[in-house]
């Protein structure tokens, strides 16, 4: 596909910002002419999680075609029309999509956007399509009623959410439950019924929740992932511990963050090897040198499932009684990490890993896994623009 032009990036930002996903497809001028267009992998990706075609599913062949409804939107009209999905016979019945009657709404090199929204598929040149000006038009046209539905519909728990945050905000100062680093979290979960579990799944209807005391500068917590231990040297942390703890007031630990700009106390950096697309964590000891493994697309995958959708939550914290009290003030709502940043990051440092471990005096190992964190302030280089909201009015 070709580069978008300033035009079709601003409208892009516009769809994005109201929580539009679509697909976008490139009409070649021969397309056009034998009625017939490649659905690329993007294409193919994006119908199928919306459970709209899948064409692994589908055998080849013209008997085997599946044509459904399209609705095609210009300025103040709808044309409902067809869309065809087939595999040919010929080669290996790569996937095709025809959007009928496409002639007469673009030219050649015209992007189209496609968005699947209430089972059905919807469908606009974004070339020609002026959406800043038909969104801001006194007068309501199709293409805005579709924006307005579909945001609507994929804020409705966000949506949900805030309210309830509100109404915990506007009972001013709560009890921590547990007097401990992890209290403000435990204790917004209490709150909003949340179960204690290990889930690595978000945490509220698809939204993960992450609280944070204000008055801290604290890195933000991204999530965990083990390495490949197949992969890499060492075969377990204890075996990390043994080889890199120190004793602290009678306790054999390694509290540890890495990072790729310089080596810690242990010696210890971050590196990526871009041929295997690995990350590496590597040892100035050379009997040792790398010795961790994690794959970069597993933690892209990671990254893309636990923070689909966040809210970081922001609390003024307090001692009332030798109790730690909290007073949930502000959310900064972020959405769809922009995963090709996720290596720059590591590399420049604004992404660290942890991995506090130690040994219990019976001997047992004590550990927290390997927490991939974000340098505080730096969510704007991990995700688009976000949402702020604010939960309490300023006294």
């Amino acid at each position: 596909m070709r580069a978008l032009s300033k035009v079709e990036e601003s409208r892009l930002k516009i769809l994005t910002k109201n929580s539009v996903s679509l697909a976008l497809i490139e009409p070649t001028e021969t397309g056009l002419k034998k009625s017939i267009m490649d659905a690329t992998r993007p294409i193919r990706t994006y119908l199928k999680e919306r459970n709209f075609h899948d064409f692994t599913l589908q055998p080849q062949g013209e008997q085997n075609k599946v044509i459904n409804d399209c609705l095609f939107y210009e300025d103040f009209k709808i044309h409902k029309i067809k869309v065809s999905l087939y595999r040919p016979i010929t080669k290996s019945g790569d996937p095709r999509i025809w959007i009928y009657k496409l002639k007469q709404f673009c030219n050649s090199n015209d992007l189209i956007a496609l968005i699947v929204f209430g089972g059905s598929l919807h469908a606009f040149n974004l070339t020609q399509l002026d959406i800043e000006l038909l969104l801001k038009s006194e007068i309501l046209s199709p293409i805005r009623e579709l924006i307005n539905e579909v945001n609507a519909k994929e804020n409705e728990i966000a949506t949900e959410l805030l309210t309830k945050l509100r109404v915990i905000a506007g009972q001013g100062f709560v009890k921590s439950e547990v007097n401990s680093d992890t209290g403000i979290g435990r204790t917004l979960e209490l709150m909003l019924g949340i179960k204690m579990n290990s889930s690595k799944t978000p945490d509220y209807k698809g939204i993960e929740l992450k609280s944070f005391r204000d008055s801290r500068n604290n890195r933000k917590g991204l999530f965990g992932k083990t390495p490949n231990w197949e992969l890499s040297k060492f075969k377990s942390r204890v075996e990390i511990l043994d080889n890199f703890g120190y004793w602290e007031e009678g306790v054999f630990r390694l509290y540890n963050t890495i990072r790729a700009t310089g080596r810690n106390a242990q010696g210890l950096i971050l590196r990526i090897e871009e041929e295997k697309d690995w990350l590496l964590e590597n040892s100035d000891r050379k009997e040792i040198g790398d010795f961790l493994v994690w794959e970069l697309e597993t933690l892209r995958k990671a990254l893309l499932k636990k923070h689909k959708e966040t809210f970081w939550i922001s609390a003024e914290s307090k001692i009332i009684d030798n109790n730690e009290h909290f007073l949930f003030k502000e959310i900064e709502h972020t959405k769809n990490p922009m995963v090709d940043k996720f290596e720059i990051l590591i590399e420049t440092g604004a992404i660290t890993i942890d991995y506090p471990i130690k040994r219990m005096p019976n001997g047992q190992v004590k550990d927290k896994g390997c927490n991939f964190k974000l340098k505080a302030n730096c969510l704007d280089l991990l995700f688009p623009p976000s949402e702020h909201y604010k939960l309490i009015n300023k006294q």
